[in-house]
């Protein structure tokens, strides 16, 4: 099964970036925008996995996830990847405290590899929220520019999710796990 563990953004937040994107939507015909339902921040891409390797790997994922405290997020700004010249996925930014993002997503992918998850990417993560893609590349230097302004609400991330992929003809999202951010906040007792 194709999995990713991730963070899923409450609705309000996306009912909210769907709101500011709205007036973009129709002026850029070549990207295809993602379904709001669909949208999640990925901390680790893990690809194809046996079902064998569940066991340890939700024992790897929850001992890595209970190990950080919950994070205050939101979602700022827009960028492109590669680039906002050549366009081939165009993306909301992801305020919040970056270090001890990617410190989580480092040890969810490392937990994963070591359960057995072997296509685990291991790239070092660039917080973001995928909204639209392209085959081709496009200059989305003006999009980029016009969402440059936006600042969402915050929002407390306090779980990771283990999701399954089904690709088809259009792309379905399960949660397989949800694992707790369950260390204490410095100052709290655990």
């Amino acid at each position: 099964m194709r999995l990713f563990v991730g963070l899923l953004p409450p609705r309000q937040v996306r009912d909210e970036l769907a709101r500011a994107l709205e007036p973009h939507r129709a002026a850029w015909p070549e990207l295809r925008w993602l379904n709001m339902e669909s949208w999640h921040v990925t901390l680790s891409f893990l690809g194809e996995v046996p079902e064998t390797v569940l066991p340890g790997l939700h024992i790897r994922l929850a001992r890595a996830a209970s190990r950080y405290e919950r994070m205050t997020l939101s979602f700022a700004g827009g960028g492109a990847f590669p680039s906002a010249r050549r366009a081939r996925v165009f993306w909301a930014g992801l305020r919040g405290p970056e270090p001890r993002l990617v410190r989580l997503a480092d040890s969810l992918g490392a937990g994963a590899f070591r359960a057995g998850a072997e296509q685990a990417d291991r790239r070092r993560l660039r917080p973001h929220l995928s909204l639209a893609r392209t085959r081709s590349g496009v200059d989305v230097q003006d999009l980029v520019d016009a969402f440059a302004a936006f600042t969402g609400s915050s929002w407390e991330a306090d779980a990771v999710h283990l999701v399954r992929s089904h690709l088809g003809a259009t792309v379905r999202y399960e949660t397989i796990e949800e694992y707790p951010l369950a260390a204490p906040a410095p100052g709290e007792r655990g």
